[in-house]
């Protein structure tokens, strides 16, 4: 046990050793740092921003308000951008790959998986993270919430579920470049465009895309049923209130299957051959 303990704060210690590494480099272009994490910050409150100015309009998005909206959209985007954070090296994994820079990883003594996550932390998505968490306030100001110990632990498991979740999805984009090299488009698909389809209530879309998105991508399981559950609403199809809960099985299920299928890609990479 004490072997083991030691050899987890060896592995903590070097993690954030390989992340200072990536913020003093990204520190040295101050301007630039500081265009890019602007820049990525509009982009999440011009989409936002565009949605609130419009929803006032209509007075409601399926019978959601715009302090609602917010809560799941704030919700889903804060866990999306610190996911990105954690995971954003897989994401990058097909630049490596490509370029064979990927074989350093295989040649140096620390866990792989660890070089991967330690190799991509971009500092610029902060700014993301403090204007998701700005929305996610902004949304638990306006609603009505009877703030329990309970209600604590379903918004941070939603959290930790859907951090699991998007990246598992990472990793098997990532992984998928062992076979394509770059990386596919369908895997963006799933990963952008699964966080923008949770980022709003299930119920402005389809009973066929609902449903899709509860029993076979158990998107629904991530924000959307522990929001409902917030809220003091009931969950569709009669499921019981425990399964707004589930977000971390999901998460969970969906992260080991895809470190799971990460152990074939690496047991499959030849190299680039020069």
């Amino acid at each position: 046990m004490a072997s083991l303990w030691h050899s987890l704060q060896h592995h903590v210690r070097l993690y954030f050793l390989l992340l200072r590494a990536q913020v003093r480099s990204q520190g040295v272009y101050r301007v630039s740092f500081a265009l890019d994490a602007a820049s990525a910050a509009l982009i999440t409150l011009a989409e936002f921003a565009a949605f609130a100015l419009v929803l006032p309009r209509f007075g409601s998005l399926s019978g959601w308000t715009l302090g609602e909206v917010a809560l799941l959209y704030g919700l889903a985007e804060l866990s999306f951008v610190i996911m990105d954070l954690l995971f954003g090296g897989f994401d990058n994994l097909g630049s490596h790959v490509r370029t064979g820079s990927f074989s350093t990883f295989l040649l140096r003594p620390a866990p792989l998986p660890l070089q991967v996550f330690g190799s991509d932390f971009a500092l610029r998505r902060l700014s993301r993270v403090i204007l998701a968490a700005g929305i996610l306030a902004y949304g638990l100001a306006h609603v009505s919430i009877p703030w329990t110990f309970g209600s604590a632990v379903l918004l941070l498991s939603s959290m930790t579920g859907m951090i699991a979740f998007f990246g598992g999805l990472f990793v098997i984009g990532g992984t998928v470049t062992f076979w394509t090299v770059d990386n596919v488009e369908a895997m963006n698909v799933l990963t952008y465009g699964g966080r923008t389809l949770i980022s709003y209530p299930m119920d402005i879309y389809g009973g066929l895309l609902r449903k899709t998105f509860t029993y076979l991508i158990p998107a629904a399981f991530l924000s959307y049923f522990p929001v409902l559950h917030l809220l003091g609403l009931p969950l569709p199809d009669r499921l019981p209130g425990w399964a707004a809960y589930l977000s971390p099985v999901v998460g969970g299920l969906m992260l080991t299957a895809a470190f799971a299928f990460w152990k074939v890609g690496v047991s499959r990479y030849q190299g680039t051959g020069n």
